[in-house]
């Protein structure tokens, strides 16, 4: 991925902005303590079953309207350079944890359900952008897999050598999208095509580009993701 790079964040930017998105987490002692919740219900604990997240949508964050879309707005960074990916022999693999490993071809994928929406991605550098973003829910391509019991986190991993992990209850959140349009268009190749997660709780560099592979397990692992095993604070990353 390309991400929205925090390397030019202090520590306190990054913390003031964390706190806009997603689940806050603490890693202390005990492990990983959820702190709060801003945009709706997380399931806990979060190795419920899978149709315990499916039957009890989280709630949706407010989106905006098309003519609200800032087309200019959304600056593209690169992580390490720019992948050259082959549409026609792409595969995404999702595995790990699951009774249905899966190889899926673009066509496949984009055969799936589809979903758009209009939301703010919020980089931690501090900037933001309105953005329609068109794909497959992520819950979809979970329930295919058939996660095991256990499982609480989801690894991302992209063509460029990035890495991220979510867990298991922002994935399945209604609005966490692996995205192949924007704005109504093809995803562009700088934007992270062929796919990409969207989703307006979690700040720009969770939002994995190029994205080829996807592993379910039941524990994080020491590798959490590229930014945050540099040293940068994650408590609002998962």
């Amino acid at each position: 991925m390309s991400p929205d790079s925090p390397q030019s964040s202090s520590r306190r930017s990054f913390l003031r902005i964390a706190g806009m998105t997603g689940a806050g987490w603490l890693l202390g002692t005990s492990g990983l303590t959820l702190l709060e919740n801003p945009i709706g219900k997380i399931f806990t604990p979060l190795n419920d079953r899978l149709d315990a997240l499916l039957l009890n949508p989280q709630k949706p964050v407010p989106e905006f309207s098309i003519r609200e879309i800032e087309p200019d707005a959304l600056i593209v960074n690169t992580f390490r350079f720019t992948p050259t990916i082959d549409p026609e022999t792409f595969r995404l693999v999702v595995g790990g944890e699951v009774h249905n490993p899966l190889q899926l071809d673009l066509k496949f994928v984009q055969s799936m359900p589809f979903t758009s929406m209009v939301i703010r991605h919020v980089c931690v550098e501090g900037w933001a952008a309105i953005v329609q973003w068109g794909g497959v829910p992520m819950r979809e391509i979970i329930r295919l897999a058939q996660p095991r019991n256990g499982v609480r986190y989801v690894y991302f991993e992209s063509a460029d050598g990035y890495y991220e992990s979510w867990d298991l209850a922002s994935v399945m959140h209604p609005q966490t999208l692996l995205a192949y349009q924007k704005n109504g268009e093809p995803l562009p190749v700088e934007n992270g095509a062929p796919l990409r997660l969207a989703a307006p709780i979690k700040l720009g560099y969770k939002q994995s580009k190029w994205v080829t592979r996807i592993m379910l397990t039941s524990r994080l692992l020491p590798q959490v993701g590229y930014w945050e095993d540099q040293g940068y604070e994650w408590f609002a990353g998962l």
